[in-house]
């Protein structure tokens, strides 16, 4: 199973959803983000909420195209994205895509960023992956980790989100790394780019953000 969550960020930085909806996919509308797909043609099968940021009348339409919905008050101690996740991941699906996740508040971008560790910091196997139209970001901890190329998103940065990342080795990249030691605030790993088709990277201790970048 994929869920999908697309959240209320600025529609002009979201990717084209058309490729991401299939059969295996399950969607899920975060607040405004639920009438955002209601208008791209794409029926949530989930709603979560407290919906303070739309109409009268775009509720009154969120409540007849939607039949799972999970309203919140304002007052509450996680966002509504949080919400949603930790919904999708009681359900264990192999990948979680979060939409509608970058752009506008820092701060509300900032708490995305950070709840791509859920799955690390709670063993699961559930690959999380925020997607903009620009940026792919997700994290991976220690093991050896295949990576494709993208020509739409050639650049490849690897950024420390631990106080430490050892033994960290790019094979397959322009600039290559063997073994190496980065701490957080580290820029050595910014833009690099495949060889060929793929590449792979590895480290022994702590978690890499991965981004993937156009210009």
């Amino acid at each position: 199973m994929i869920i999908n969550i697309l959240g209320g960020g600025p529609v002009d930085a979201l990717p084209d959803l058309q490729p991401f909806d299939g059969k295996e996919c399950v969607w899920l509308g975060v607040d405004r983000g639920v009438f955002t797909l209601i208008s791209l043609g794409i029926n949530p099968d989930y709603a979560f909420g407290d919906f303070d940021s739309v109409s009268q009348e775009e509720w009154e339409l969120i409540e007849k195209k939607v039949e799972n919905l999970h309203r919140y008050k304002p007052e509450k101690d996680e966002t509504d994205m949080e919400l949603a996740l930790n919904w999708a991941l009681t359900k264990e699906p192999t990948i979680i895509r979060m939409f509608g996740a970058t752009g506008g508040r820092l701060d509300h971008f900032l708490g995305n960023v950070q709840m791509l560790l859920k799955a690390e910091q709670n063993h699961l196997t559930t690959h999380i992956e925020i997607i903009d139209c620009q940026n792919i970001l997700y994290v991976k901890g220690p093991g050896r980790h295949q990576i494709e190329r993208l020509p739409e998103k050639k650049y490849i940065s690897f950024i420390p989100i631990t106080l430490d990342v050892k033994g960290l080795t790019l094979e397959g990249f322009k600039y290559s790394l063997t073994n190496r030691h980065i701490s957080l605030g580290s820029t050595l790993c910014i833009s690099n780019e495949l060889l060929s088709s793929s590449g792979t990277f590895s480290i022994t201790e702590g978690i890499l953000m991965v981004v993937r970048s156009s210009d």
